[in-house]
């Protein structure tokens, strides 16, 4: 329909080349509904008659529930729609749909629309996700296991405090998608191609009908750039790169060498010809998936880094990598929560190899501190009877006061204040000694998980009251539609 007014038409190779129509579907009932407002605020201030506005509203209320052809022969699916009105309402009302918007700001209007959405979905998916880690954590307060540095066990630890850290990390996804929002949710309508319009339209109407907390002002800002899906995208990568990182553990954990926990079967799969195998497919499907979203990244960013201020049709390719960063974190976040909920924990076998690791190295350390000898002191002292216990092949609780005698060596350490520190020293106690704010230690557990609890009440609190400014205004906008048709 656009290129038909240049007078020439395009090839089949070439429409196919250029069109975007197969993408645009996502975006479909955003054009409807975002052409809706802008015929309402043509109508309120008469650059549209009543009659006109009423045929074209009725014809993109009928076009809400058809499922478009992608063999249309348009460009894109802002053309396809507005062919459609103009065929049902005709030529005399419906080419008015368009006055004083352009495809550009159209555009942008629905990928705004859109990434709103996926954000409110996301971030509900994100609280149902830190809920599940902070509800299962509740159970496995007492649950030991060995914590890791360099993959190598370093301290003893809690089950609960893996938990709830990957639910502070995926707080923190949550939080920037929240924040990412408020500079999403501004409306670009009315901007034209690049330079606003000489009609007297009201680009604040359109974005109140919308449920945009604004506009986004300047007219060659609001059409040309993309740095919002950035933004966008950008976060999404770094939550999936949280989500891939807890992913790992569970694989790792999985395995018969650790055999911390058991996968749900729907979650794994069979080997095509071994029948013992239990794969953690969706797992390393999330590691997999977790590059091709860092991929769109750096699609769109290298899109948009040479493009001059202006539009440029190269920004019609980054439409599919939104899309696709939307899908798969959702699914990636909704698999994840099942995973946490239905797998298994060893409690015995964490607690068995955090026990034979000479984990409380560390605490006989921080005891003799407290009888007044210096860190760097009690450190080497601590590390001779690591030494002394693999040599002879046992745990430090069963070294005895000969060998304990060798780690003081060049000290004036009491060897017997060292294996009273031994024989009062184990992963139990170590646990209960740990105060410090944060900590692994078995106080801080109930303490951080009454706190997350309450963050995450009023998370969904706050999710409700935007949701619902949406609706509110959607809803709204539907009356007006319902009014004047």
């Amino acid at each position: 329909m656009y290129r038909s007014r240049l007078g020439t038409d395009l090839s089949n190779i070439t429409l196919d080349y250029v069109s975007s129509i197969d993408n645009d579907s996502e975006i479909a009932l955003y054009d409807i509904i975002g052409s809706q407002a802008h015929t309402v605020m043509l109508l309120e201030n008469k650059i549209i008659t009543k009659n006109d506005a009423k045929k074209i509203l009725s014809s993109l209320e009928n076009l809400k529930n058809e499922k478009f052809d992608s063999s249309s022969g348009a460009e894109d699916i802002h053309e396809l729609i507005e062919s459609l009105v103009i065929k049902k309402a005709g030529m005399a009302s419906g080419g008015k749909m368009h006055t004083a918007r352009s495809r550009n700001d159209q555009v942008v209007l629905d990928i705004r629309m859109k990434i709103r959405d996926d954000i409110n979905i996301i971030c509900n998916c994100l609280l149902d996700t830190i809920e599940a880690l902070v509800s299962v954590s509740k159970n496995h307060q007492k649950t030991i296991m060995p914590f890791y540095t360099h993959l190598q066990q370093a301290q003893a630890g809690l089950f609960s405090h893996y938990l709830l850290a990957q639910a502070d990390v995926l707080s923190r996804d949550f939080q920037r998608l929240f924040e990412t929002f408020e500079r999403i949710n501004l409306s670009p309508l009315g901007a034209g191609p690049v330079g606003g319009t000489s009609i007297t339209i009201d680009r604040h109407s359109t974005a109140k009908m919308l449920g945009f907390d604004g506009v986004v002002e300047n007219s060659l800002d609001a059409t040309s750039t993309r740095d919002f899906v950035a933004e966008y995208v950008a976060m999404i990568s770094i939550l999936m790169t949280n989500l891939s990182r807890i992913s790992e553990d569970f694989i790792i954990w999985s395995t018969s060498e650790f055999s911390f926990i058991e996968l749900s079967d729907e979650f794994t799969s069979p080997s095509s010809v071994m029948p013992q195998k239990k794969n953690p497919d969706i797992l390393e499907l999330t590691r997999g998936k977790t590059a091709e979203i860092i991929g769109n990244l750096t699609a769109i960013l290298t899109t948009v880094k040479g493009l001059a201020s202006g539009y440029g049709r190269d920004l019609q390719q980054i439409k599919s990598s939104i899309w696709s960063t939307s899908k798969i974190s959702i699914s990636a976040l909704v698999i994840i929560k099942s995973i946490i909920l239905t797998m298994k924990i060893n409690e015995k076998q964490m607690k068995k190899v955090t026990e034979s690791s000479n984990l409380i190295a560390l605490d006989i350390a921080e005891k003799l501190v407290q009888e007044g000898i210096p860190f760097r002191v009690t450190h080497k002292i601590a590390g001779v009877l690591v030494q002394l216990a693999h040599n002879s092949k046992k745990p430090i609780s069963k070294l005895t006061i000969l060998e304990i005698k060798k780690s003081v060596k060049g000290t004036k350490v009491d060897p017997k204040i060292i294996s009273k520190i031994i024989s009062t020293t184990n992963v139990v106690s170590s646990l209960k000694d740990r105060k410090s704010f944060g900590s692994s230690g078995y106080d801080e557990q109930k303490r951080m998980i009454s706190d997350r609890i309450q963050k995450i009440n009023i998370w969904r609190s706050n999710m409700t009251t935007r949701e619902n400014k949406i609706k509110s205004s959607t809803d709204e906008l539907q009356k007006l539609v319902n009014e004047i048709i």
